[in-house]
Parts: C-alpha cells; sequence; structure tokens
C-alpha cells in the first residue's frame, strides 16, 4: 500500500489579495469620514457661535430694560444702551444705591468660535442694520467678524 502525501493548507495569515482587500475598505471608509468630521465641527462651531450670540444680546437687552426702568445711570448720547461690551462685564452702579452696589450683565465677554478671539463686530443703534463699521455711541446689536460663510451660504457677520 503506498501512502499518498496530503497537503494541508497552512491558514496561518492573509494572502495578499485579502490584504489589499482589507485595505481598499479601510481607506474607503476612512475617505468617508473626515468630511463628516469637517461638518461635525462647523455645526458646533455654528451652534456655539448662536449660542455666544444670543447670550452677548440677551445682556444688551437687559441692559436697555435697566436704563429704561432707571434702574443704572445712563450717560448722553448712548440711547440707553451700553457704550462698549466692557460695560456689560464691569456692571453699572445702581442708581439709588448706598452701597455702591453694581449690576452686571455678563460674567465674560464670550469668543467666537469662528475667529476664536473676544473681538466682535458692533453696531450702535444710529448705524445701519447691515453696516459693517461702528459708530462708536452706544452697542445696539453684535456680530461675528468673520469673512467665512455659514453651511447654508450666508456670512457669519450677518446672523441674526
Amino acid at each position: 500500500m503506498q501512502k499518498r502525501a496530503v497537503f494541508q493548507r497552512n491558514e496561518r495569515g492573509m494572502t495578499l489579495v485579502e490584504l489589499i482587500v482589507a485595505f481598499t475598505i479601510l481607506a474607503l471608509l476612512s475617505t468617508l469620514t473626515v468630511p463628516l468630521a469637517r461638518y461635525k465641527v462647523k455645526r458646533d462651531k455654528e451652534r456655539d457661535l448662536r449660542y455666544a450670540l444670543r447670550e452677548m444680546r440677551s445682556a444688551i437687552d437687559r441692559y436697555k430694560d435697566a436704563s429704561d426702568q432707571g434702574k443704572i445711570q445712563v450717560k448722553v448720547g448712548t440711547d440707553g444702551y451700553p457704550e462698549d461690551l466692557n460695560v456689560l462685564v464691569e456692571g453699572v452702579t445702581l442708581v439709588g444705591n448706598a452701597t455702591g452696589a453694581k449690576i452686571k450683565f455678563l460674567r465674560r465677554i464670550p469668543i467666537d468660535p469662528i475667529t476664536g478671539t473676544t473681538e466682535w463686530g458692533k453696531r450702535s443703534s444710529q448705524d445701519d442694520p447691515k453696516s459693517n463699521s461702528w459708530g462708536g455711541q452706544n452697542v445696539f446689536d453684535v456680530y461675528s467678524t468673520s469673512m467665512e460663510r455659514a453651511r447654508d451660504g450666508t456670512p457669519y457677520s450677518e446672523w441674526q
């Protein structure tokens, strides 16, 4: 009786074809995730920008309400709006308060997530609503100084 040599296939690793297919699939998946990650980062920055604008505009409105109610002293020519953003952080002395207590409207000036700075564009109540230059009389509105466009195509400086 003659014995036949039986060759068993050794399955210790992957063949070259299997490696190429696995690498191709991995490369395809990674190229799909990069745009998704960029989209998510931009979406998060836009959400943070909306929040920062809402926070500052709300502080400006609270300042205006306090001045209209006579709780704080109004400087001539400001129409009851703050003269700059630092006033909202530093606070304003209450009228008729002997202790000199101050009312503050912001803890800090928020960082513009698009530009990464605390520099915001300002508009006074006398400025044109679409103007990118500040008259300096008061702070009626704020906007991002970024020239970039949002995902919907609108410039960040025009966000309401």
